[in-house]
């Protein structure tokens, strides 16, 4: 990647502006092109040939330079804070699954992944049952309990990947990442995460140790409910032994110019929007967790959270804009409740400027495998609440209201 002169804030607010641009513009064109045309047959044949003094593109599904653009900036997010000789990269993708998987497939061909039980719903539904007919197979387990992963470690050779969010979706269980990468390397296996809900505002997983970043661009990175996007950031080394770029080209999962445009209009105002998602997300839990309603509020910046002190060491500038709840009702009261709100919006995804409110058994996470639902947390009751940058005092009293509501229900 090409290493940033400026800090990270100042870096996205110029996300969008074009390198180099023949026309001067001040944001980044969007190259709505499929294919680009050569100078010369030698031009063209020094490109296929990855020859310098070649053609830059060819074909869009190879590169574009709006695409190129934001891979440049995505790398500098997640590989700020690595010495001046780690070499990252970013590979940008049609979706947050595209990415995922592409990743998944390319690395963990053949062998084995380790993985927590608390995961996306998706990714957690291709684990069980796309993977094993590609010949991966999955342990999942409980990363944090370091010595039940290193005896699977032991015992498991054939394990080519451990797998982990940032995160967890949406139980809200924080990874030990830097004690998890240790592990992962005295056994020789890669460490991949997904930083959707961390972000790199947060954490940069790539500095605490970790192999390879996986990201849901749609969400926080984009913050605008307006694309799907997903992003794999890693060092160059290790992307080229694995030919994420190629598995990318060939099963298709590139992002197109457009979202690539959005998102990098989007990242200006990345650093503002976390911000302000962090902090009203901290004092609607704080609200939520004095509730009569409530039983249970999951958020790793309150100090009832079995992984505050975690959180508190690795995580800046806040704990992140998604909580989750259970209220005493259970799942009707959680029907009520969503039923209810005026402010907050019934939908699923995470990251917009709005805030969101779901139930992830029957919405995000009824993809999974019951049983592995149930392991993971995700009771039938849980609420899932990604908080957005609204005035906050417009947001407990929408929350106020609504709950008030769940309380014939409860009775």
């Amino acid at each position: 990647m090409n290493k940033s002169k400026f800090s990270i804030e100042s870096e996205t607010v110029h996300a969008d502006h074009p390198i180099n641009d023949p026309f001067g513009s001040h944001v980044m064109p969007i190259y709505q092109t499929s294919t680009f045309q050569f100078n010369s047959v030698e031009d063209g044949r020094k490109f296929f040939a990855h020859e310098e003094g070649g053609a830059t593109h060819s074909y869009s599904r190879l590169g574009n330079p709006t695409v190129d653009r934001l891979e440049t900036i995505l790398a500098q997010l997640e590989g700020v804070g690595l010495p001046d000789n780690e070499d990252v990269s970013a590979l940008a993708f049609s979706s947050g699954m595209a990415a995922i998987s592409t990743t998944l497939i390319a690395i963990a061909k053949g062998k084995a992944i380790i993985a927590q039980p608390a995961l996306y719903g998706c990714t957690g539904q291709f684990l069980k049952e796309e993977a094993p007919d590609l010949g991966i197979q999955t342990h999942f387990l409980d990363l944090n309990n370091l010595d039940a992963l290193d005896k699977t470690l032991r015992e498991n050779p054939e394990v080519r990947v451990i797998y982990a969010e940032t995160i967890a979706n949406p139980t809200m269980e924080v990874a030990n990442i830097s004690k998890i990468a240790d592990l992962a390397e005295a056994h020789d296996v890669i460490f991949i995460v997904d930083n959707t809900f961390g972000t790199p505002y947060h954490i940069r997983p790539l500095e605490h140790g970790a192999d390879v970043v996986v990201h849901s661009a749609t969400k926080y990175l984009n913050g605008h409910g307006t694309l799907i996007g997903g992003a794999v950031v890693g060092r160059n080394t290790l992307l080229e032994e694995f030919g994420l770029a190629t598995y990318r080209k060939n099963l298709g999962g590139v992002m197109s110019p457009f979202e690539a445009w959005l998102l990098l209009n989007g990242l200006k105002t990345f650093n503002l929007r976390m911000e302000r998602h962090s902090e009203n997300t901290m004092k609607v839990a704080e609200y939520l967790e004095q509730h009569d309603a409530v039983t249970n509020v999951f958020y790793p910046g309150l100090n009832s959270h079995p992984d505050y002190e975690l959180a508190s060491a690795i995580f800046e500038g806040g704990y992140g804009g998604v909580l989750s709840f259970e209220l005493k009702g259970g799942f009707e009261s959680g029907v009520q409740l969503m039923e209810s709100v005026e402010l907050c919006t019934l939908a699923v995804s995470l990251g917009t400027a709005d805030t969101l409110i779901q139930h992830p058994a029957s919405m995000t996470h009824s993809v999974m495998d019951e049983e592995l639902r149930l392991q993971a947390g995700i009771t039938d009751g849980l609420v899932r609440l990604a908080v957005g940058i609204e005035q906050i005092d417009d947001i407990i009293a929408d929350l106020r209201q609504a709950l008030a509501k769940t309380e014939p229900v409860m009775a």
